[in-house]
């Protein structure tokens, strides 16, 4: 077997594993919370712990995989993972959670920004999709075994248990292929038609001189939109779709769950077609298809606006895997490892803050502000996307 196909099998369970942890707060919740006497907003201040040290480490990554390289840093990070979920699983003290989630958040981010960037440069754009879809895989494992572990008997800390054996598992993959990352691929499959070589060693600039770069912002802009835009529909539409909307509470979770299986399945198909269509026609479609789905969803009380839901899933699948795929051709090889991790910071922050002001404007305005909200930056993401996308501009 290539030592590229290797990596690229070792990427896609690294995604899974990525995405094994992420979901599984919520179902532990109610254990955690009876057990230690905690108020229902006692998890705010753990997640936004964590969003914290996700945000810090896609700030730093890209400095810190120069001077360690790719492998030396996937194999830290996930090891920070695995610790972090013993650290869930062993901690005698809810004060115990704030440190432990900062960290899971450190390596969760590095993971996230070093992968990216590697698929980036190395991996098609067909694969980045997959990749994602494989993140979505994890992300829907993870609350099983969790469900599992306490349905069962053992509770939240044998799941955090489990989940720490996988990850350990990860990481020690990563210590056994360590030097491979950081070796050239040459002869393997460019990850677009405007990218250098795979096996070309970028010169390496200063986050410094990153940030001084006009795409660079266009795509931090960009994934701060996309990522708000799915977080706050993600995070709300349940509540829209039984109080603003009558739906019982069955239908209205199976409808939000089929919104999130819309993203996963969305990667699989689209990126089969992703290089047939090319992937800057493919971003302005999608972004386009969000917008309507968006406006279906706020305008549309009865099936329609419902449909539009699982539109704005599938239109929404693709663009964070393809725009990260192709950065490099955007901001060139050697600003892409900085920029990476600036757009997977940019993501986590518009996760976060935008279903805050979503919840802030419910509370003054009423639900009519979520579609208010997610319309307007839809709108805008599809702006951005079609600036990042005109060759003059996107150069």
């Amino acid at each position: 077997m290539k030592r590229a196909t290797r990596l690229l099998l070792l990427a896609y369970l690294a995604f899974i594993s990525l995405g094994l942890p992420d979901a599984t707060f919520g179902i532990a919740w109610p254990s955690l919370r009876h057990g230690f006497g905690l108020p229902p907003s006692a998890i705010g201040m753990v997640l936004v712990t964590g969003v914290s040290g996700y945000f810090l480490s896609g700030l730093l990554a890209g400095g810190l995989m120069n001077k360690v390289g790719v492998g030396g840093l996937l194999a830290a990070s996930s090891a920070l993972v695995a610790l972090g979920l013993v650290g869930y699983a062993l901690a005698p003290a809810w004060s115990w959670f704030f440190p432990v989630a900062f960290f899971v958040g450190l390596g969760s981010g590095a993971i996230d920004a070093t992968l990216n960037g590697y698929a980036a440069r190395h991996f098609s754009v067909k694969h980045v999709n997959w990749l994602h879809a494989c993140w979505g895989i994890g992300a829907s494992t993870g609350p099983v075994i969790m469900t599992t572990a306490i349905a069962l008997g053992p509770g939240y800390r044998a799941g955090y248990g489990v989940l720490a054996g996988l990850l350990g598992t990860m990481t020690l993959g990563f210590v056994l292929t360590r030097r491979a990352w950081d070796q050239p691929l040459a002869g393997e499959a460019r990850a677009s038609d405007e990218s250098p070589p795979v096996g070309a060693a970028p010169e390496r600039h200063s986050a410094r001189t990153a940030l001084g770069n006009g795409r660079v912002w266009l795509l931090i802009a960009s994934f701060f939109c996309y990522s708000g835009v799915e977080s706050s529909v993600g995070q709300w539409c349940f509540t829209w779709l039984t109080e603003g909307r009558g739906l019982g509470i069955e239908a209205a979770g199976s409808w939000t769950s089929a919104y999130w299986a819309s993203l996963t399945l969305g990667r699989v198909l689209l990126g089969w077609i992703a290089e047939r269509v090319g992937p800057d026609r493919l971003l302005r479609v999608a972004s386009l298809g969000a917008v309507s789905g968006v406006c279906l969803l706020a305008l549309s009380p009865g099936t329609p606006g419902r449909l539009g839901l699982l539109l704005l899933g599938l239109s929404l699948a693709p663009m964070y895997p393809t725009l990260m795929a192709r950065t490099p051709a955007r901001v060139g090889p050697e600003l892409a490892s900085h920029t990476v991790g600036f757009l997977v910071s940019s993501a986590a922050l518009g996760s976060s803050l935008l279903p805050w002001v979503v919840g802030v404007l419910v509370g003054r305005l009423g639900l009519l502000a979520i579609g208010g909200v997610t319309v307007t930056f839809a709108v805008a993401l599809a702006l951005l996307v079609r600036f990042a996308t005109t060759p003059v501009l996107a150069r």
